[in-house]
């Protein structure tokens, strides 16, 4: 009686490890928010008038999950024995950008495997492959890193009728101050804000319920939660799905049905330096 009643109280720690792997996977989760469709909608206009721009914002405001998740969206097309025909291409920026390594780069993320030779080579092998996946949209992540001479490139490259997308933080408008053609050439501008109390609150509910997804409610969208989550995370979504994918995993470690507010508050605590 006594190892059967033990085995039938044995924690599933199955689906405790999936819980745990869900809410870590290592990157932020994805929720196609109002604030994200009217993101896209506005790169839509973008993409048909082949306008570049650039996207500014805080770090951890949500402007590389919301370009990715557009990426995504926009289907390759791939016909037997024809280039894959390819919308949108996002790239991250590396540090240390030079031109070969931005040619090679996007090359590369193209899938085209001849990325060998000279400068004016690689140049018109991209303008090629471009024409031929007929690349709509190019996004350039974290695009405060790109050098002067790499940015004129890229320019150039918004002469294919392609619309240039440039990513970053208010560094990036620093760096196109620089050059008057390249500044004049991403004019447009969408800004990513900080989260205001209301709309934090509403993706807080949304993370509860679709992110956490615990077996009780944490009401995390209670007073006493949103003034220690709100301070914590200055209203950045990447840092309040950090907050609370690692108290979810604690709350599961423990064996507890929903976060409490002891749990939420060693998580910040922990997490001071995040902000």
């Amino acid at each position: 009686m006594t190892s059967a009643r033990s085995k039938a109280e044995k924690p599933d720690t199955d689906n405790m490890e999936e819980k745990i792997r869900r809410l870590g996977e290592g990157k932020q989760h994805v929720l196609e928010v109002p604030q994200m469709l009217d993101f896209h909608l506005w790169l839509d206009g973008k993409r048909l008038a082949r306008r570049s721009c650039r996207v500014v914002g805080e770090s951890r405001t949500g402007k590389t999950v919301n370009c990715n998740t557009y990426r995504l969206k926009s289907k390759v097309v791939q016909i037997p024995g024809q280039p894959p025909k390819i919308p949108v291409v996002y790239w991250h920026t590396p540090e240390e950008l030079s031109l070969s390594s931005l040619f090679v780069g996007l090359l590369q993320r193209l899938n085209y495997q001849a990325t060998q030779g000279r400068i004016p080579d690689l140049r018109e092998r991209l303008y090629q492959v471009l024409r031929g996946c007929q690349v709509e949209m190019i996004i350039f992540d974290e695009a405060q890193r790109i050098p002067k001479k790499a940015l004129s490139e890229i320019r150039d490259i918004s002469d294919l009728e392609i619309a240039v997308v440039l990513v970053g933080t208010d560094r990036l408008n620093t760096t196109l101050r620089l050059d008057e053609q390249v500044k004049n050439r991403f004019k447009p501008c969408y800004r990513f804000n900080n989260l205001s109390t209301d709309e934090f609150r509403e993706m807080t509910a949304l993370w509860e319920e679709h992110v956490l997804q615990l077996p009780e409610p944490s009401n995390l969208t209670a007073a006493k939660a949103q003034n220690m989550l709100f301070p914590a995370t200055q209203g950045c979504i990447g840092l309040l799905d950090q907050v609370l994918c690692e108290a979810g995993i604690r709350a599961i470690q423990r064996g507890k049905p929903r976060v409490d507010l002891d749990i939420l508050k060693q998580v910040i605590v922990e997490g001071k330096d995040w902000n």
